[in-house]
């Protein structure tokens, strides 16, 4: 299978570092303080902690911004703890040497914790660091935040939304995938059902015929003729039944499968006993019994060692019985019988089988 090529970055995803370079203007004010007083030991080691806080920040939504299934189920809690942490120290550090300037690293701090934590983890990661810049700029005099305060919970509940929206997409394309999976599940239990049936029956009457001509070859050659050419036009037939199969057509006739039942009992050397008319079979539930006789018949032919067949036909219901002895099995079982039940609980109808004494009843009726 011819593999497809990666998608070529477009030009706003090649835009996408810049665009969020751009958040790390809010970051100004800690770097000019920092510069400002690069003569101090202290200014010095705050502009490179904010400095290294953006590189570390810009590295972090780069990674996330290339691996987009983050936002959804969230990295290992031990890579975001180490994030995390490696943030909030950095950030302890400039705000330590640089004061308030430096509280706007908050913000950056609780965006982060939004893109790698739960939302029962991040919530309250974002109350403490709100609580905890309060607290502070009012122990060091440095006044109201609330400009700080309104910038977390702004930045904080806008990426919310957004892994809110991915994650439900996320949500819808694995239930149409699931939906799809479950879909060509289905239609391959179907072909697997419809191939079993079609080439069950087919074949076993190929079989019978097969040993009938062989034995005929020596004492009735004319006959083993008319039953060589009885197998080609069967094998032809099968093969046009499974291309219709192949090909999603697999409706039955009810009057075909009546005329493949008296050939198929009579080679096998069974007295058939069928209905001479089909027109009283309610139309929706034909498809159904033309089944119910194709596999009612091949088992009688195959298992039963039966001398005669009885197939019984009324508007909602259809019996075949036979009286042999049977191979032992137990009745009921079988992917035929299964598939039989499948097609009849789709109409409405039920499916019964019974031993008889002697013989074996298939029955499929709808009340």
């Amino acid at each position: 299978m011819p593999q497809t090529e990666p998608d070529r970055p477009t030009r706003l995803d090649r835009l996408g570092p810049v665009f969020a370079s751009i958040w790390l203007i809010f970051l100004v004010d800690s770097v000019l303080e920092g510069w400002a007083r690069r003569d101090e030991p202290a200014g010095v080691v705050g502009l490179l902690a904010t400095l290294v806080f953006a590189g570390a920040y810009l590295t972090l939504w780069l990674q996330i911004r290339s691996d987009r299934s983050r936002l959804i189920t969230n990295p290992p809690p031990r890579t975001a703890v180490a994030h995390l942490g490696g943030l909030l120290g950095l950030a302890v550090v400039a705000v330590a040497c640089l004061g308030e300037p430096a509280l706007s690293t908050i913000v950056f701090i609780a965006v982060s914790a939004v893109m790698v934590l739960p939302l029962r983890a991040a919530a309250p990661v974002v109350a403490v660091l709100v609580a905890g810049a309060l607290g502070l700029a009012a122990a060091e005099g440095w006044g109201s935040q609330s400009g700080l305060v309104f910038a977390v919970l702004a930045a904080s509940i806008s990426l919310l939304g957004l892994r809110t929206v991915l994650r439900a997409n996320a949500a819808q394309v694995r239930a149409e995938q699931e939906n799809a999976r479950l879909a060509v599940e289905n239609e391959r239990t179907r072909f697997a059902r419809d191939l079993h049936d079609i080439l069950g029956h087919s074949l076993t009457v190929i079989t019978v015929k097969a040993e009938l001509a062989g034995r005929l070859l020596d004492v009735d050659p004319e006959r083993a003729r008319a039953e060589l050419a009885d197998l080609e036009w069967l094998s032809r037939d099968a093969l046009s039944d499974v291309r219709r199969a192949v090909g999603g057509y697999r409706d039955l006739t009810l009057p075909g499968e009546l005329v493949r039942a008296r050939a198929a009992l009579e080679a096998a050397g069974i007295q058939a006993r069928l209905p001479g008319s089909v027109e009283e079979v309610q139309a929706d539930l034909r498809e159904l019994f033309a089944w119910t006789m194709r596999e009612g018949v091949t088992n009688v032919v195959r298992h039963s060692r039966a001398s005669t067949c009885d197939v019984r036909l009324g508007p909602t219901s259809i019996a075949v019985h036979d009286d042999g002895t049977g191979a032992g099995e137990e009745p009921g079982r079988g992917h035929g019988l299964t598939g039989m039940r499948e097609r009849a609980a789709a109409v409405g109808a039920t499916v019964t089988v019974r031993r008889l004494d002697p013989g074996f009843a298939l029955e499929v009726s709808r009340a």
